[in-house]
């Protein structure tokens, strides 16, 4: 603990007793009720909320809290962000969550999100030392995303862990409980899942679009992964749309707020709106006819902080009181009951009360979290490692990995040399980003690399991208190919192309979506010049979202899809170019072949989407990824007798490594179901990385529980259905020509599963 931090976190709490004329220990019974630390946070935050005014209440229902004097609360600004990394200077930046997905490693998922956590807690003291809370300085960090990329065009897929309810599941659980610590007392910090519920585009209509979503579809794609994050993960927040889902707005919406959130899933902690969705229940949906009443409405339901950051509200002790004074007039107009208003306060304050804010620092064990923390060796050295778990190797005729002994390298295409690219969006300022061609040219020191970028587009203006007049290669792009003994293609999309909600109007995107699957039409043109060298071509994707390279997975002889892959990004590239990394990342998204696949963009429901509806040939599956090495799948083991309906189900399946390099596996346990209306084509229902020697053998276990086993019907029950499954575990999807084995198991009788 330093010196400066503990004098800090002293003088706080000293100075909330000095305002109140109360003792200096935490026992004295002369103690206002919400210092005593004795007391459960609940009882402490229901004391403080209730020595105070209506104006004084309100001011605290918005995201940049004001300070109150009198009862030495000081100001504090929720909204935080930690989507990959805390969004400041200095920190350490992980890959985008769509490449975390890659990884399939929700115990790396959950040892980043305790790191970030920990940089957020000296992030947090050092603003405080400095004497305020600013916007995004807090510890309430609004991440994960755990929506469901249901449509590759969505700009903010990127942000997601794929397509998949299961798998975005587990990453959810693993984020959640890695951020907010394990000590029963304190969070280290909060994490807020979001956006809750079913957002996944389009982007220009998100302030006023209303989906009507069927039970089915909810209960089996859209909720499971909030369900997770909530109860098994036990996130302290969540966040609430800007969407309405059929036909009431997401943030004050009944069924997902009362019925779903506070009922079934007996949730205790705060909901967060998404910045500007209140204001949306008046002005984008027209839900309540003033702002007062829509904001009332907001609360009653069981939105408890409006995140309405204006600019002259950029720091919480802004003056002016625009923002809250709407549930000032709510409640004055008797639209909003006092008791709803301080039932939000108190969770809220409880909340802040949990993170250590009103106690002294020797109760509160991450006070003393030292400065070294940040951007640390240790922090930077997962994020390589993440990065190198995210590769997905998509095609490989024998060219990868690269000899080591390569002469001459030709590297085109316009992201090569860039570091933006790699941080995808919502990211934080590292203090160093190794861009793919400084990883090259440390993996292979002795070999001439020349570096064209070949084409204008993303390379000159890569914030304001333009599509160059003249089609045509740079000459000196094909020149260096002819020379090269191997040409490596760095091409690809940036979140700057894909993205939050924008006024970006280019061919192939529109507001921040895109209305094209395919590689951008520069790109497309300098990959086919340089193959047309005839040299050795091995194309590296950079991308948040899928791309339909059709013509490259007919001619490029290696294809690496990378996603946005953070501060470590190049070196972990270049690592799985050299051999020294073996790629085992997966798709966690299925790469179409073109639109004309998909259905309605605006259409939320989930026929034909995702590999677990699709009924067409993806380009690559969901699932999918080779190897530098090979494994078999043998000895299955499942129950010979058939389980009763609500007993969990043990599997076993031995794998070998049986190439001569040592790689890592993504072992994929998939159902396919009894034949009942609802029931998915296949859902993956357990997964496990591991890392295999030449020549070894592991026996991987899998224990199904009740809720693993069950499916969702047509009319929207979530059951554990009689009948005959079909279980099979393997490198992939089965059928996709993975490595797998597969097997039956039997379930007499059918339960329904509680919401």
């Amino acid at each position: 603990m330093t010196i400066r931090t503990r004098t800090w976190h002293a003088a706080a709490w000293l100075a909330s007793l000095a305002v109140l004329g109360g003792g200096a220990h935490a026992g004295n019974a002369a103690l206002p009720a919400y210092l005593n630390t004795g007391l459960a946070p609940e009882v402490r935050a229901a004391d403080l909320v209730h020595r105070m005014t209506l104006r004084e209440k309100a001011s605290q229902l918005v995201n940049s809290a004001r300070a109150i004097a009198r009862l030495g609360v000081p100001a504090y600004n929720w909204w935080s962000e930690a989507l990959h990394g805390v969004m400041v200077k200095g920190t350490t930046e992980f890959p985008e969550p769509i490449g975390l997905g890659a990884t399939f490693d929700a115990a790396g998922i959950h040892r980043m999100a305790h790191d970030i956590a920990i940089e957020g807690r000296v992030v947090h003291e050092d603003a405080l030392r400095a004497g305020g809370s600013p916007i995004f300085h807090g510890l309430d960090f609004w991440a994960p995303n755990v929506n469901i990329f249901r449509d590759p065009r969505w700009g903010r897929g990127q942000e997601t862990y794929g397509e998949d309810p299961f798998l975005t599941a587990h990453m959810a659980v693993a984020y959640v409980s890695g951020m907010q610590g394990s000590n029963p007392h304190y969070y280290l910090a909060i994490a807020t899942p979001k956006h809750f519920d079913a957002h996944s585009g389009p982007e220009p209509i998100r302030h006023f679009a209303d989906y009507d979503i069927s039970r089915h579809d909810l209960e089996d794609t859209y909720l499971p992964a909030f369900r997770a994050a909530i109860v098994n993960g036990h996130a302290g927040s969540i966040m609430c749309a800007y969407t309405a889902l059929n036909g009431e707005p997401d943030c004050a919406n009944s069924f997902l707020l009362q019925h779903t959130l506070r009922g079934a899933w007996h949730f205790q902690g705060y909901v967060v709106s998404d910045c500007d969705a209140v204001r949306d229940i008046f002005g984008g949906h027209h839900y309540r006819p003033t702002q007062a009443q829509a904001s009332a409405i907001a609360v009653e339901r069981g939105m408890d902080n409006e995140c309405a950051d204006f600019p002259n509200f950029s720091k919480a002790d802004a003056a002016g009181d625009s923002d809250y004074e709407p549930f000032v007039t709510a409640v004055q107009q008797g639209y909003l009951s006092e008791s709803a208003l301080d039932s939000a306060l108190i969770r809220l304050f409880t909340a802040r009360i949990r993170l250590g804010m009103f106690d002294p620092p020797s109760m509160d064990p991450y006070s003393h979290i030292p400065q070294r923390e940040l951007d640390s060796p240790a922090h930077r050295k997962l994020a390589l490692r993440l990065a190198e778990e995210s590769m997905v190797l998509l095609k490989n005729d024998g060219v990868l990995p690269l000899e080591h002994d390569v002469k001459r390298i030709a590297v085109v295409g316009p992201l090569a040399d860039q570091t933006s690219v790699l941080l995808g969006n919502y990211h934080g300022t590292p203090t160093h980003t190794v861009t793919f061609l400084q990883g090259l040219k440390a993996a292979f020191p002795e070999a001439r690399i020349t570096y064209v970028p070949g084409t204008p587009f993303l390379a000159t203006h890569p914030r304001h991208p333009v599509f160059p007049e003249n089609d045509a290669p740079d000459p000196a792009a094909i020149a260096a190919a002819r020379k090269a003994d191997v040409v490596i293609a760095v091409v690809g999309i940036t979140s700057h192309l894909e993205s939050e909600q924008s006024d970006l109007h280019l061919p192939g995107f529109l507001d921040g979506d895109r209305t094209s699957l395919a590689l951008p039409k520069p790109e497309e043109t300098l990959v086919r010049a340089v193959a047309a060298t005839g040299k050795p071509l091995v194309v590296v994707l950079m991308n948040g979202s899928p791309l339909a390279v059709r013509w490259e997975k007919a001619h490029a002889n290696a294809i690496l899809e990378t996603w946005y892959s953070g501060e470590e990004g190049g070196a972990a590239i270049a690592a799985t170019l050299s051999g020294s990394n073996d790629p085992a990342g997966r798709l966690p998204v299925t790469f179409y072949r073109s639109v004309r696949q998909l259905p309605n963009f605006v259409d939320y429901s989930m026929a034909d989407r995702t590999y677990r509806y699709f009924t067409g040939k993806p380009l690559w599956p969901f699932g999918y990824g080779l190897s530098y090495t090979t494994f078999r799948y043998g000895d299955l083991a499942l129950p010979s007798a058939p389980i009763d309906a609500g007993a969990p189900l043990n599997a076993a399946v031995r794998v070998t490594n049986t190439g001569k390099a040592a790689g890592e596996e993504v072992v994929q346990l998939y159902l396919k179901f009894p034949d009942v209306p609802g029931a998915p084509l296949r859902a993956l229902r357990g997964f496990q990385r591991i890392h295999l020697a030449p020549g070894q053998s592991r026996v991987v276990r899998f224990h199904l529980k009740r809720r693993d086993l069950s499916m969702v019907t047509a009319s929207g029950e979530i059951i554990v259905a009689q009948g005959t499954y079909t279980l099979s575990v393997g490198g992939g999807q089965p059928g996709t020509g993975a490595p797998s084995v597969s097997g039956s198991f039997r379930v007499n009788g059918q339960i329904e599963l509680a919401q």
